[in-house]
């Protein structure tokens, strides 16, 4: 069976002295990817010193609007200092799709077909952009320019997967560039 990486998360500052750290959670279903026993790919940041490449999820917890992990390789606060930033991949089948039919895996979404509501093709999805008031479509023109469309249903009514292709309510200035700019 095909498997794919997604990224599920970034490790942030500690918490207390017994290596469990709080998580910059990056999947829309945090329970089912740090439940205990998953094993996850960690990419450490440009610079670090740690030279972790996997971590356990020994137990996790909701602390209000946190999630608080505890990973089995962490054994105390100095090792969670030093496991800061590292990017966590977890390991997926490549046909697996989110339990959430409007929730898409940005594997799922590079290299659709972008077209506007009239059906005129804009240009093809060529990465996403998480950010922290929503994601961001990159879209590639034919002429080669890149346009970021927030992936908000008011701009991007339809995902058709089947088909290959979002449709894109563009607007002057969004994708299509503005008169003057031309």
């Amino acid at each position: 069976m095909e498997t794919i990486e997604v990224v599920v998360g970034r490790i942030g500052k500690p918490h207390g002295v017994r290596g469990e750290v709080t998580l910059d959670v990056r999947t829309d279903e945090p329970d089912r990817r740090f439940a205990p026993g998953a094993v996850l790919r960690a990419e450490a940041p440009r610079g670090s010193a740690s030279s972790l490449t996997a971590l356990t999820v020994a137990r996790a917890r909701w602390h209000q609007t946190t999630l608080l992990v505890t990973f089995e390789e962490l054994a105390d606060r100095n090792a969670a200092e030093a496991a800061r930033g590292i990017l966590l991949h977890a390991t997926i089948p490549a046909d697996e799709t989110p339990e959430d039919p409007d929730e898409f895996y940005d594997h799922q979404l590079v290299g659709l077909a972008a077209y506007d509501v009239e059906g005129v093709l804009l240009g093809e999805v060529s990465a996403l952009v998480h950010g922290g008031a929503q994601d961001l479509l990159v879209i590639r023109t034919p002429e080669r320019r890149e346009a970021l469309v927030p992936f908000v249903k008011a701009l991007v009514p339809e995902v058709d997967l089947a088909a290959g292709r979002v449709v894109v309510a563009d607007r002057p200035g969004l994708v299509t560039p503005l008169p003057e700019d031309e």
